[in-house]
């Protein structure tokens, strides 16, 4: 699987995926949160081809299949400014650091337009880089909807391009805390794992050596509590659920996560996964000056910890 720049995605179809629907092949498969009316209308459109021609929506897979999806130039969106609270940890006239609060979505994605960051930040900002087009302007990087913390918006494309190229070189500090299940052996270590799509189920990821990106998380233990463990995760490289994904794969998932989490225990105590972006430190687009900023745990997690202590 492939992005361009150009936003074409490119995938070679599995023997898994023989005799599947393209329109829901390609909606199990694209990393964004695209309905599957939007992806047979851009299929009617003529915007996807398998071996090089267009097909119809009920078209179904066969092994080894080439599926190209050009996606269409986002229609111009009236996107709405909305007057929500924002945490603003820094702000000058290029980058803006807002500690982002648990359950809320980063951008907005189709059928999704309102109560995101880019929805709170159009209001406050008024400025914020295009290059991301209409649907994420200012983004650089993202958390989970149900991860909380720190995250960078860029108020122009100047600083974006800049900012994007640290994440890029992997010289952002991006450190996390997070409750896991169990109490690791190990009082520090590096994870090491590529990660890919997972082929049971195309909106997850797991560790795997097929079409898997190079993924390192870097773990300290900082408090073992009867069962569970409160760590501290430095990313080298940033994959999307890439820490959910590595702690799963070492037999400790984090508390509460929906996707790659337990059923059982104490994870019926928050909501979605209990992972806090704690850390977040970059040079500054224009003076070049290193900046570290902190972000202390949310209250659910404080209250996550209380009540683990406690057992």
């Amino acid at each position: 699987m492939a992005c361009s720049e150009q936003e074409q995605w490119e995938w070679t179809a599995g023997q898994e995926d023989a005799g599947e629907r393209i329109d829901k092949f390609i909606v199990e498969t694209m990393e964004e949160d695209i309905s599957r009316t939007t992806v047979q209308q851009w299929i009617k459109d003529g915007h996807v081809f398998v071996n090089g021609k267009t097909v119809k929506p009920n078209y179904k897979l066969a092994a080894a299949d080439t599926v190209v999806l050009k996606v269409p130039e986002p229609e111009e969106l009236n996107l709405q400014p909305e007057d929500i609270p924002l945490d603003i940890v820094y702000e000058d006239s290029d980058v803006i650091v807002v500690n982002k609060p648990r359950g809320m979505v980063v951008h907005p994605a189709p059928g999704h337009y309102s109560g995101t960051l880019v929805n709170a930040l159009l209001h406050h900002c008024k400025d914020l880089s295009g290059i991301n087009g209409v649907l994420r302007p200012g983004i650089v990087h993202r958390i989970d909807k149900d991860t909380s913390g720190l995250i960078m918006a860029a108020k122009n494309d100047w600083a974006h391009q800049h900012l994007a190229g640290q994440l890029k070189d992997h010289t952002v500090n991006r450190k996390y805390i997070a409750v896991v299940h169990g109490e690791l052996v190990h009082d520090s270590g590096t994870i090491d794992a590529p990660i890919g799509r997972d082929p049971h189920d195309r909106k997850l990821y797991t560790v795997t050596e097929k079409n898997g990106k190079q993924a390192v998380t870097h773990f300290v233990v900082l408090e073992r509590m009867n069962g569970y463990s409160l760590v501290e995760l430095k990313l080298e490289t940033g994959r999307t659920h890439q820490i959910r994904v590595h702690m799963k794969f070492i037999g400790h998932p984090l508390v509460g996560d929906p996707a790659y989490g337990r059923s059982k225990g104490i994870s019926m105590e928050v909501e979605g996964q209990a992972l806090h972006a704690a850390v977040l430190g970059f040079s500054h687009p224009r003076t070049g000056k290193m900046l570290n900023f902190e972000a202390p745990l949310p209250k659910e997690m404080e209250r996550l910890l209380q009540i683990l202590r406690k057992q």
